[in-house]
């Protein structure tokens, strides 16, 4: 194999790539990244065994088709450093020689044949969305998904599609994300799947123009996301998460009767503030919503405490006092992407709930402030 290739695009793909890669395991293959010079791109296949991708780089001058597989945090260590333009990589015997304008890196690979094989894209697929949606759904709900293993399959995002209706829904049992959105194209069967959160980290790092197609497909318990179109289209190919996920219309309240409206940068920008005099013992933030504005106030024992007061728009309903963890707050505030967000309230031992219209949800558990 003998290609020169532009090196800032080879660093994103690189970069893309080895984000699929597992740190440790004891299969040296799956700590590499499968390499083929074939019909003027190179194609870059990574895999966890759980996720598969395959990406194409165009920038590319393959002057001698082959295959190569190399250890990817060496191979993207190398690149990463380097100053030029275009680098030159040529493979012999499972020996990548990688050479720049004034260096010359030789690193040892080993034989592709023993790399397992990563899941293409055919042209049958379930739905297509546009990018940018995509991109959306899954900002507004990944973030809330568990990070410790659940009875429940909470470690990843359940997407279902009716029609041409799309919904993720994430959550960690303390927060619930859902999030809507409208497919381009679909089939007449119903979608109903869970996928892991780290895959979907990475197809969100594939999307770059918003108003490219990514086609999805469903293969037994698996899913399939093609971004864009062409030969150099990248394919990220993911296992579902086994189990249920947890009932969780019942816990979207459907009764609040105090709702009020805030510019999102300015309620952002008070939580954070807030939260700055908090600590593990006291690490709510006290919010007192009233006609006259909302109040945040944080204390902390030997630390002092804060108040900030933020201007509310039409507020409707009784004084109301409740506490949050801040954290929380911010990470739904910063993922609603909308100017202008509504809150809706009950009790003060009952959730909260950030709304943008009917596109985005956030409900989120209050703290008992003491």
């Amino acid at each position: 194999m003998k290609l020169v290739c532009s090196r800032d695009a080879l660093a994103e793909a690189l970069a893309i790539a080895g984000s699929v890669v597992i740190s440790r395991t004891p299969a040296p293959v799956l700590l590499c990244l499968k390499l083929e010079a074939k019909d003027g791109l190179l194609h870059i296949s990574a895999t966890d065994t759980e996720i598969g991708l395959l990406l194409g780089v165009a920038e590319v001058d393959v002057r001698e088709e082959g295959v190569a597989l190399i250890p990817a945090d060496k191979l993207n260590q190398i690149v990463r450093a380097s100053a030029d333009d275009s680098l030159s990589i040529e493979v012999s015997k499972n020996v990548a020689t990688i050479t720049g304008r004034d260096s010359k890196f030789k690193v040892f690979g080993f034989d592709p044949e023993e790399f397992p094989g990563v899941p293409t894209f055919e042209d049958e697929h379930e739905f297509e969305i546009g990018a940018g949606t995509l991109r959306r759904l899954i900002g507004r709900t990944v973030f809330a998904t568990a990070v410790e293993n659940s009875r429940y399959a909470i470690n990843g995002v359940l997407i279902e599609r009716t029609g041409r209706h799309l919904r993720l829904v994430a959550t960690d049992g303390r927060r619930l994300a859902v999030a809507r959105g409208e497919c381009v194209t679909s089939a007449e069967e119903d979608l109903t799947s869970i996928v892991p959160t780290k895959a979907l980290n990475v197809l969100n790092r594939l999307i770059n123009d918003p108003d490219e197609p990514v086609r999805v497909l469903r293969d037994r318990n698996q899913i399939l996301f093609q971004v864009g179109s062409g030969p150099a289209a990248p394919v990220l190919s993911s296992n579902l998460v086994e189990g249920s996920f947890p009932p969780f219309e019942d816990v979207i309240p459907k009764d609040q009767d105090k709702k009020v409206s805030f510019k999102t940068v300015e309620l952002a920008s008070a939580v954070r503030r807030a939260a700055l005099l908090t600590n593990e013992e006291s690490k709510g933030v006290r919010l007192a919503f009233a006609e006259d504005g909302l109040t945040l106030s944080s204390r902390a024992p030997e630390m002092g405490e804060a108040e900030i007061k933020v201007e509310s728009e039409a507020y409707a309903g009784d004084p109301i006092e409740i506490g949050f963890n801040p954290s929380y707050l911010t990470e739904g505030l910063k993922h609603a992407d909308s100017e202008m967000i509504l809150i809706e309230l009950k009790a003060p031992n009952k959730p909260g709930v950030i709304k943008v219209g009917s596109d985005f949800t956030y409900v989120v558990m209050p703290v008992n402030l003491g």
